[in-house]
């Protein structure tokens, strides 16, 4: 198509998850439940960590890493989405799309290689108990952090640049209800296939070069507590890493079947169910693993409700 017959478009149409009225109400409801859920929650576990020095250990220092991006990768999409629910606002500029998707990437990169960086701490605990506060020395978890945002955010940009670049017709309406790459492109009035490319090489290395890191990490850490650890000692060392471990399964099984399926019609539907798990769902339940599975986490909340009853 030549460039006489792209027209400027002033931005896109999100179409969302549903058009019935009462199924709105319902979505709405419950995702703006779990959403202040997931603010609230995330932001009591970063504020605990900060304020209790207890808790001022390599491993919680991933975590309220992790809580403050949860934050903010939900927060990059729920809200406008309960905007279309609620009042049915589904427009969107270019701008705010580009941006939308570009900063949902970047969390997205982000979180996986900080799950990365939690499972390779939870290797040198178990693995090398001697040796954890050498290894896991402040610079090192602070380099660990650095290197996962920095990474995050180049992975991003590139397809951010690139999806940037493509001309758009007359065709606005983003079969989604946040803008993502994947739906974006499809509506340029160009050949796609080169960002096609770019984002499955990009999204999925990070995608799958920072799971094989994990499984890697688990494998070793499984085999050190079958051949040295006593009987008595692995449910106590599995209990440490079971928390982590489901949010690394809820995390990659959702992305891995946004980015990894097929490519087809009936991948779209897939792909909002696994969105609004990873966007919606995932980051809510966050809190509640990580504080009901953590005994420390459960003892420094109490000591803190103990304190404010003095108050």
């Amino acid at each position: 198509m030549g460039p006489e017959n792209v027209t400027t478009m002033e931005g896109f149409i999100l179409l969302g998850i549903t058009d019935e009225r009462d199924l709105k109400i319902f979505c709405f409801v419950l995702f703006l439940t779990f959403y202040l859920f997931n603010l609230s929650g995330n932001l009591c576990i970063v504020l605990l960590i900060t304020i209790d020095h207890s808790l001022y250990k390599p491993m919680y220092y991933f975590l309220a890493n992790l809580s403050f991006l949860d934050i903010f990768y939900s927060t990059t999409t729920v809200p406008k989405m309960l905007s279309g629910l609620l009042v049915g606002d589904k427009r969107i500029s270019i701008f705010g799309c580009i941006a939308q998707l570009h900063f949902f990437h970047f969390l997205g990169s982000t979180e996986a290689l900080l799950l990365t960086s939690m499972s390779y701490d939870r290797y040198v605990a178990i693995c090398h108990p001697l040796r954890y506060r050498i290894i896991m020395r402040r610079s090192i978890c602070f380099y660990l952090v650095f290197l996962s945002w920095s990474a995050g955010l180049t992975t991003s940009l590139v397809n951010t640049l690139m999806t940037s670049r493509l001309p758009f017709c007359n065709v606005n309406r983003v079969r989604h209800f946040y803008c993502d790459v994947k739906p974006v492109i499809k509506l340029a009035c160009r050949d796609i296939r080169v960002n096609e490319m770019t984002l499955l090489y990009f999204s999925g290395f990070i995608c799958t070069g920072t799971f094989i890191l994990t499984v890697i990490s688990y494998f070793y850490i499984i085999s050190h507590l079958v051949t040295h650890q006593s009987s008595k000692g692995r449910p106590k060392a599995f209990s440490t890493c079971s928390a982590h471990l489901t949010v690394v399964m809820l995390f990659y099984g959702t992305a891995m079947c946004t980015y990894l399926g097929p490519d087809s019609e009936a991948s779209i539907e897939s792909d909002r169910v696994a969105a609004i798990l990873a966007t919606v769902i995932t980051p809510s339940l966050n809190p509640i693993i990580y504080t009901l599975r953590n005994k420390e986490v459960r003892n420094s909340l109490g000591n803190i409700f103990k304190t404010s009853q003095y108050w």
